[in-house]
């Protein structure tokens, strides 16, 4: 089965260098995760992409609090909702075939990730300028 390739537009940044990148490295992560063929490297990019939603997340909720974002409690919500989905499919991954996990990415990046930031980000964008 093949997936569409999971990529990072300039339509997606949101302003700020260091969270657009870390947006960047994220969606890579996410492509890399499902154009692996391989079950032990599948599995590796998989928990690679876990441990950096935990640092792109800290780091932005980190940013929202400096720049007083009022939206801050609800967006950190958001945040622990996509772990817990993350950390859900990397539990249950060692049952999934590849496929199976490859399917579980593309919906969490294609689906959750860029309406995330092409929506909710971009209401904290707005606070960026000021």
């Amino acid at each position: 089965m093949t997936f569409p390739t999971i990529e990072w537009t300039p339509a997606l940044a949101i302003g700020d260098p260091a969270i657009d990148r870390q947006h960047q490295k994220l969606f890579r992560l996410a492509a890399d995760m499902v154009s692996d063929r391989d079950q032990v490297r599948a599995m590796r990019t998989l928990a690679a992409l876990s441990e950096y939603v935990i640092v792109h997340f800290r780091d932005e909720e980190k940013l929202l609090e400096e720049i007083g974002y009022p939206e801050l409690a609800a967006h950190k919500k958001l945040h622990d909702d996509f772990r817990a989905r993350l950390a859900k499919l990397y539990a249950n991954a060692g049952g999934m075939t590849l496929d199976q996990i490859a399917e579980e990415v593309r919906l969490l990046i294609n689906e959750w990730l860029t309406k995330h930031i092409m929506v909710v980000d971009r209401e904290y964008a707005k606070y960026l300028a000021k």
